[in-house]
């Protein structure tokens, strides 16, 4: 079983949610209080660093799912997929942008994707 935590345009709903159309949702999830969300434009980007929780939800992926998302998340160039643990306990792959490419973006203070638009610092 591979569980995968989405924090952006890959939840439900959202643009590239339709890679994960046929995986199983399992849960909203939140981390622990230990990352940055950054506002990239279209996307966010989660920075192992940080005192915010990300919101976003669980799914369980085949290893083919899994390829697909490490191919649109530009892995391991542009993203890292990591191993975290979440705030509920569940080890979950993410993936995470290397905090000296942050470029000064506009932090989500939330930690929430969808609140982008009118939280941002």
């Amino acid at each position: 079983m591979l569980l995968v935590f989405v924090y952006g345009t890959l939840l439900r709903g959202e643009p590239n949610h339709e890679l994960l159309s046929r995986s199983r949702f399992l849960c909203e999830a939140r981390t622990d209080p230990c990352y940055t969300l950054v506002d990239m434009g279209a996307f966010p980007a989660m920075i192992p660093q940080g005192s915010t929780s990300v919101v976003g939800e669980v799914f369980e992926v085949t290893v083919e799912v899994l390829e697909a998302l490490d191919e649109l998340e530009g892995h391991p160039d542009w993203y890292t997929r990591t191993t975290i643990t979440l705030g509920n306990g569940m080890s979950v792959d993410t993936y995470l942008r290397d905090p000296a490419k942050f470029d000064g973006r506009p932090v989500i203070p939330s930690g929430n994707w969808r609140d982008k638009r009118g939280h941002r610092e």
